[in-house]
């Protein structure tokens, strides 16, 4: 089995005294994709820039105390990159990714955007370079007989299952018409030619939701968002066994806004 967890940290300092560190040593993950790192990799405490028993490779962004990617493997990757070739964002802290025997596994933070600003169009640009990497990826990988996994903070609701409040948000980044056509042609079979894991195994539920924010009780009254997704080539995602939100128990013990997402795979 080939088990992948994916969360964003929301700072992976303050993830670490809220009980990441405890969190780390319990599971049961083979790859572990983390994303708002937030911190270059010596700012880190020990237990969690270099943990016994993992392999570990940090993609900061250059913006301090913005954004930063982060992978954990339990083997040796046998080939690392960071950025996916983008002048504008290579150096943003968002995409990396490790070749493991036969899966390409990958940590996203798509940008989050905001309606209106340059955030939302620096949102769009990342998206467009992004789709036309993700496409030559599968490409690259089927070439060479591997499959891909690309997991993070997609920062995108696709469908109406995938939030709570959908109809609040329909003119919020993260819900727009355009960012979900977006999602929708990374998941068409003729385009990007991806498969969302979680719903391929959950296809009539709402949710499982996966951040909720830290205002009001939506995380009481389950009010959130399926945004974290682990999006697969069709081959691998045909493997996946089962796939969950790990959702605490309180609101008291959570340590990020958002939940960590675990998928199995068969191998």
């Amino acid at each position: 089995m080939l088990t992948v967890t994916s969360v964003n940290v929301n700072g992976l300092r303050a993830a670490a005294k809220k009980g990441f560190v405890e969190w780390l040593a319990e599971t049961s993950a083979d790859v572990l994709c983390l994303q708002e790192v937030r911190a270059e990799p010596q700012q880190l405490p020990d237990a969690v820039r270099a943990p016994d028993g993992w392999h570990v490779v940090h993609a900061p962004a250059a913006a301090k105390g913005r954004a930063g990617v982060s992978l954990y493997t339990r083997r040796e990757p046998d080939r690392v990159r960071v950025g996916f070739g983008s002048s504008e964002f290579d150096t943003s802290g968002r995409y990396v990714e490790a070749d493991l025997p036969g899966v390409t596994v990958a940590s996203l933070y798509l940008p989050s955007g905001e309606v209106g600003t340059e955030r939302q169009d620096e949102k769009i640009r990342f998206m467009d370079e992004f789709l036309a990497y993700l496409k030559d990826l599968r490409v690259r990988a089927a070439a060479d007989g591997r499959e891909v996994v690309v997991c993070g903070d997609w920062n995108i609701a696709h469908q109406k299952a995938d939030l709570k409040n959908w109809r609040g948000n329909q003119k919020s980044s993260g819900f727009l018409p355009e960012e979900r056509e977006w999602l929708g042609q990374v998941l068409d079979p003729a385009e990007g030619g991806y498969v969302d894991v979680v719903r391929a195994l959950h296809p009539d539920v709402e949710g499982p939701y996966s951040w909720w924010s830290y205002r009001g009780r939506a995380f009481d009254n389950d009010s959130g968002w399926r945004i974290d997704l682990a999006v697969a080539t069709p081959g691998l995602a045909g493997r996946a066994v089962k796939a969950y939100v790990e959702r605490a128990a309180s609101h008291e013990e959570r340590w990020s806004d958002h939940a960590p997402v675990t998928v199995v795979f068969e191998q």
